[in-house]
């Protein structure tokens, strides 16, 4: 196995234009993981630490541009107002320790459906820029991943930064494990009310193929809201409203039975967690979340 190890964002895309195979390593949480355990052997490893601009990030105006390197540890501390929900989702990461090496772009490039940061990514609305000799391009969130542990990257890309929506309204992550820390996901839910435009968007994790969105529970809510005056009128969603879309989010997953959890129990925990998620979203924006509509 050989090591390359480039100095520049230049040098990095021409190694793996060169090396097409070659394996990104920047946290390494999830790549050394699968060579110790000898899942995985690349020809090569392209190192990416010494690239400081994938450790920045950007606020602007509607989007955050976070690089793909920015560990879980900064973006709970410098980005919770604009990304809430990713904020929590990184406090679920595993140790301090892989908090403070790992990074989205990691878990955008294992795809890993179990990944704790993509729930939280499809519920926000992100895309990935990805980046090759050839250009640059930028690949919608519902589109990236492609399979288990499959991604959209063409062979030669890398990823170099995420630009998440910043938050309009409030936004949740809930995660079931085994124990409270250094745990895969049994399942996970994002969520995310988007005021400014009226409507809410879901992430589901380690309960399909991919992480997936509960499209069909999005819809229905979306409409039920609007129908039903509840963005203006700022009123308790109704119970019948709240168990409809945690039936649809139940409905959406396409889990397995593994030694972490059955498919029937991932299936009723989804719906648990879509329940409860909705109902600390909704409650946080009948009072602050609110005023983010109008300052939006």
């Amino acid at each position: 196995m050989d090591f390359l190890r480039p100095a520049s964002w230049g040098e990095a895309l021409a190694a793996k234009a060169e090396h097409p195979t070659a394996v990104p390593i920047a946290g390494g949480t999830d790549v050394m993981v699968e060579i110790n355990f000898d899942h995985r052997r690349p020809e090569y490893l392209l190192d990416l630490t010494r690239i400081g601009e994938l450790y920045e990030w950007e606020v602007g105006e509607e989007n955050v541009r976070l690089g793909a390197s920015v560990p879980y540890t900064a973006i709970m501390e410098s980005l919770r107002d604009p990304l809430p929900g990713l904020a929590l989702a990184s406090h679920t990461v595993a140790s301090p320790q892989i908090r403070n090496r790992g990074g989205v772009g990691g878990n955008l490039g294992t795809a890993s459906p179990a990944g704790d940061a993509h729930p939280a990514l499809l519920a926000a609305g992100a895309e990935v820029e990805a980046e090759s000799v050839r250009g640059t391009r930028f690949i919608p969130i519902d589109e990236f991943y492609t399979g288990v542990k499959r991604n959209a990257l063409a062979p030669d890309e890398l990823i170099r930064a995420v630009h998440i929506k910043k938050a309009s309204g409030p936004q949740q992550f809930s995660k079931v494990g085994t124990r409270n820390a250094m745990v895969i996901a049994v399942c996970a839910f994002g969520l995310a009310l988007h005021p400014d435009t009226r409507t809410v968007r879901t992430g589901i994790g380690s309960a399909a193929p991919t992480p997936v969105r509960a499209k069909e529970a999005e819809e229905f809510l979306n409409a039920a809201l609007e129908e039903g005056g509840f963005w203006d009128s700022g009123r308790t969603i109704t119970p019948s409203v709240a168990a409809q879309f945690a039936e649809l989010c139940s409905a959406a997953c396409n889990p397995i039975n593994d030694v972490r959890g059955s498919a029937k129990y991932r299936r009723h925990a989804v719906g648990i967690m879509a329940r409860r998620t909705l109902g600390w979203t909704w409650e946080s924006y009948r009072g602050t979340g609110r005023t983010m509509e109008g300052a939006a």
